[in-house]
């Protein structure tokens, strides 16, 4: 553990100027030509990506990263193996969805669209999509819907989030609240990490467009998989991309078998391989990529497993 940790120390001192040079690299198709996301015109869908409006989770820092994962490996020597692979469908997570409207009604959901995606979100994680029947099953616990200008448009990091979620979070560590309002510039989404809830339980969440929804108008990001990608991170996921290293195992997930991705892919770039040094070509239909919804399909066992061991350490869950 003392070797992995040691090469870990080095690796995340470089990471953010990893990542920064990541940034330069090209992404998928349609990079040319105005793209537009609920309305909203980009540019180019490689300036949308850019933006950030794909996905507002914070990234974590090196040092952050580095304490994370010591925790991990000395949690996860204290478990049986047993505890470290528990059995697909075994821990069960409720659902409660607070809907965010204005106050005339825009951005309401009805009930079928709340179960359709409460059923996108079992879909991907139990492994009917194509990847990986992970643990995690969600069950939904009820629904609010809320009319309040200020929420509504309510942005990561703003006193409006955090008035939204302090009024309105039920439930433990182990509960996902899931809020659905209309963020600045269309911002698909983001999310709070396991190891954010014991210093911010209140903040704790997943808040995502009302329009990603399955069968919602944020084309080409409207088959449900934004709450798939950010509910991963709620269950400690990181993203798949992160920069091409020469040794160990990439550092963008800290998961050995999502191979190397130096910059987020969107459209559905099939056989890119921003890595080329390293095995393995770029993880684009991964749920924790930046690809297009229809591009998306899988969890990998080691992202399964990771996230299972981080959610009964972080959340007890």
């Amino acid at each position: 553990m003392q070797e992995t940790v040691g090469f870990l120390l080095v690796a995340l001192v470089s990471l953010s100027a990893a990542l920064a040079l990541a940034q330069t690299s090209t992404g998928g198709a349609r990079a040319n030509g105005t793209f537009t996301v609920n309305g909203v015109e980009w540019p180019s869908q490689k300036a949308f990506i850019d933006s950030g409006a794909r996905c507002g989770t914070r990234e974590v820092a090196p040092a952050e990263a580095l304490a994370i994962e010591q925790a991990l490996q000395r949690f996860k020597a204290q478990l049986s193996p047993e505890a470290l692979a528990r059995n697909p469908g075994s821990v069960l997570v409720n659902v409660y969805v607070h809907v965010i409207t204005d106050s005339n009604g825009a951005g309401n959901l009805d009930d079928p669209s709340i179960a359709a995606q409460i059923a996108v979100l079992n879909a991907a994680y139990d492994g009917s999509t194509g990847g990986t029947n992970t643990p995690f099953r969600f069950t939904f616990a009820g629904v609010n819907r809320i009319a309040n200008d200020a929420w509504y448009t309510a942005g990561p990091g703003t006193t409006a989030e955090q008035d939204m979620k302090a009024a309105l979070r039920q439930g433990t560590a182990k509960d996902l609240n899931l809020y659905t309002n209309l963020a600045p510039n269309s911002l698909l989404g983001w999310a709070t990490f396991p190891w954010n809830y014991a210093n911010a339980p209140l903040n704790d969440g997943v808040v995502i467009l009302n329009a990603s929804l399955p069968g919602g108008s944020a084309a080409p990001y409207n088959l449900g998989y934004t709450a798939v990608h950010e509910v991963g991170h709620w269950l400690g996921l990181r993203h798949t991309f992160g920069g091409c290293f020469e040794q160990g195992y990439p550092l963008g997930d800290l998961v050995r078998d999502t191979a190397a991705e130096a910059s987020p892919a969107f459209g559905c770039p099939t056989g890119r391989d921003s890595c080329p040094q390293r095995a393995g070509a770029d993880p684009i239909n991964d749920f924790m990529d930046y690809t297009d919804d229809a591009c998306m399909f899988y969890f990998t066992p080691g992202q399964s497993a990771r996230a299972d061991t981080l959610v009964l350490q972080f959340r007890g869950l």
